[in-house]
């Protein structure tokens, strides 16, 4: 597998600031983005593949997103990837598979930050959606119950498609640890979502090893230093 295959599937995100909220708990603070990739479209069936060999999706097709993977299944999957592409892996996983750390320095492969994933998706707005939504997003009103062939809605400002709609994705971060435990945070609404959840500020959670379902897959990032060494 070739890097320059995967870089152009890149986007850069600029440096900003994203005001994030809670609404659950009624707070709203702020977060300091550094620039960094975020891949165009969500990860395909074809490259999970490519990756792991495997395809746990319901909706088959190599251009549909991969779906039916947990947020475990997902953070290897970047790991893999990174390894292939001799990327130093930002997870580690114990023996036992359930004790899982970031190294935030490493050059590899990991899923976005909430804070990351909607201040792409916004791409220097304040609107809950980037565009009218039958013609950014699949989702209920008009995804005929299934996934679609990434891309294929209008992108956002800074040329990242499926932000919102066809399948929820994986955030790296913990929802709220002292409530929820484990908990992962999945961002973007799926093709089987009402319009009212498929929005930029919509914030929903599950267990990062036993959850998984058709309509949630994920989209990979990477910080900006290309070495192939920690920073």
């Amino acid at each position: 597998m070739d890097f320059a295959v995967i870089r152009d599937q890149l986007a850069v995100v600029p440096d900003g600031i994203i005001e994030m909220r809670d609404d659950r708990i009624k707070e709203k603070w702020f977060v300091e983005i550094n620039s960094f990739f975020l891949s165009k479209l969500p990860v395909t069936q074809e490259l999970y593949f490519a990756v792991t060999h495997e395809n746990p999706s319901k909706f088959m097709g190599n251009n549909l997103p991969v779906e039916t993977v947990s947020w475990k299944e997902a953070v290897v999957f970047c790991n893999k990837l990174s390894e292939l592409l001799e990327f130093l892996p930002c997870y580690s996983i114990d023996q036992t598979g359930d004790n899982i750390t970031f190294n935030p320095r490493a050059n590899g492969f990991r899923l976005p930050t909430e804070a990351e994933w909607q201040f792409a998706c916004q791409a220097g707005t304040n609107t809950i959606r980037y565009g009218e939504l039958k013609e950014i997003a699949w989702y209920k009103a008009n995804s005929g119950n299934q996934t679609h062939a990434v891309g294929g809605k209008e992108p956002n400002n800074w040329g990242l498609y499926d932000m919102l709609g066809n399948v929820w994705e994986w955030c790296s971060d913990m929802y709220d640890e002292t409530v929820y435990g484990s908990y992962r945070i999945l961002r973007g609404g799926g093709w089987c979502d009402e319009a009212r959840s498929v929005m930029a500020t919509t914030r929903r959670r599950s267990h990062p090893i036993s959850f998984k379902i058709d309509d949630l897959g994920f989209r990979i990032a990477k910080n900006m230093d290309q070495d192939k060494s920690c920073s």
